[in-house]
């Protein structure tokens, strides 16, 4: 059996560990035993395949809220960087999430970075990855978007070329190819692993940027929500300036945050020293705590979705009440499995009862002041 170029190798390994009745869906100890990359393209089959089972637990009114005009029938998203080439949106909304993010996708196909690139220092559940953006490109995405419509709210996170003239140019190109196809539109600045992106969030050059992409979007027929997604390494400072500039603009969102170069907290890890970002369990009190600070800055009113860390359903919740009003997951799937969903779900639920709320969105922002001063950590 030959699918779609996957190596028969990981297809039959997949087949393996897909007949083991003692697990649901995937089998964490199989995948982790893959090369990464290789468990990453058989996690995809399996989604496009129907080898992974929908999410036990309902979309409730509990887990209802909106993001930037969005209605989500729950806040969990999957994190940009999964699916790079809109080849699982569709799956990912039927088995139970309520928005994946597409991309980051490029103008022209990428290979990226040299392998390896992807590496997981398992005894703190985190990754460090330098992709450098491999994608198959706007086009290919784009086809596959137009012809397959998720129920999930999906968005579109886009890019640059890593040999590209005209950064700010390519990120226009990709509001104007996705605009029609995407539910939201997320301007990545903030990947570590294409030399001189991270420089388009000084007030300078993020002007310019926010500028000539928010331009193209009023340009289209259909008013689509941009989000920005920022670094976690970002200084207060540096968040100020950033504040100043949106309050000026009409963006819809931020994402806080991308993966981060520190190693604090994973010093004597194995790969610890690869070059790249860092994302999982490591990431969760920075991430979160640049969250509460920018929540603090932009007010109430605008989207923020948080990423970074989420680990389990408490985790869930505290980047819920330092400001986020929905959140994504990557990382902590490849160490928990598919079922870490589940978990999520069945936390939010819980923690909407016992606060008699009635609903997640009544959780946003209420320990946001804490959270920004560092006086809470998970």
């Amino acid at each position: 059996m030959q699918i779609a170029g996957i190596n028969p190798v990981i297809l039959s390994r997949l087949s393996s560990l897909l007949s083991n009745d003692t697990v649901r869906g995937l089998t964490r100890d199989s995948l982790l035993s893959m090369d990464p990359e290789h468990a990453h393209k058989a996690t995809l089959l399996a989604l496009r395949t129907g080898m992974v089972p929908k999410c036990a637990v309902a979309d409730t009114h509990q887990l209802s809220t909106t993001l930037a005009g969005l209605v989500l029938s729950n806040p969990i998203g999957m994190a940009a960087g999964f699916d790079k080439n809109a080849q699982v949106h569709v799956p990912l909304g039927e088995i139970g999430f309520g928005m994946s993010e597409v991309g980051t996708l490029t103008p022209h196909p990428q290979k990226g970075s040299p392998q390896p690139r992807l590496f997981r220092l398992t005894n703190v559940n985190a990754i460090i990855n330098r992709m450098g953006f491999n994608n198959e490109g706007h086009e290919a995405a784009l086809e596959r978007l137009l012809s397959n419509r998720s129920k999930a709210i999906t968005g579109v996170n886009i890019g640059a070329n890593k040999d590209s003239d005209d950064f700010v140019g390519d990120y226009v190109l990709g509001v104007k190819r996705f605009a029609k196809v995407a539910d939201y539109l997320t301007i990545n600045i903030s990947s570590p692993n294409t030399p001189g992106l991270r420089g388009l969030q000084s007030p300078e050059h993020l002007s310019r940027l926010l500028g000539e992409t928010l331009n193209a979007r009023a340009s289209q027929k259909i008013r689509v929500p941009v989000f920005l997604k920022i670094a976690p390494d970002l200084d207060e400072t540096a968040l100020d300036a950033i504040a100043d500039i949106l309050e000026k603009t009409d963006l819809d969102g931020l994402i806080v945050s991308n993966t981060t170069l520190s190693r604090k907290g994973v010093e004597t890890q194995r790969h610890a020293t690869e070059a790249g970002g860092l994302s999982g369990v490591p990431l969760f009190n920075l991430s979160t705590q640049k969250l509460a600070q920018m929540r603090l800055r932009v007010g109430p009113d605008m989207a923020i979705i948080g990423v970074g860390g989420i680990h389990s359903a408490q985790s869930a919740v505290a980047k819920l009440e330092a400001g986020a009003n929905a959140i994504q997951l990557y990382s902590a799937l490849v160490f928990s499995g598919m079922e870490l969903l589940e978990q999520i779900k069945t936390g939010l639920i819980r923690s909407v009862n016992s606060a008699k709320l009635n609903s997640v969105s009544q959780l946003v922002g209420t320990n946001v002041e804490d959270w920004a001063a560092g006086k809470i950590s998970l």
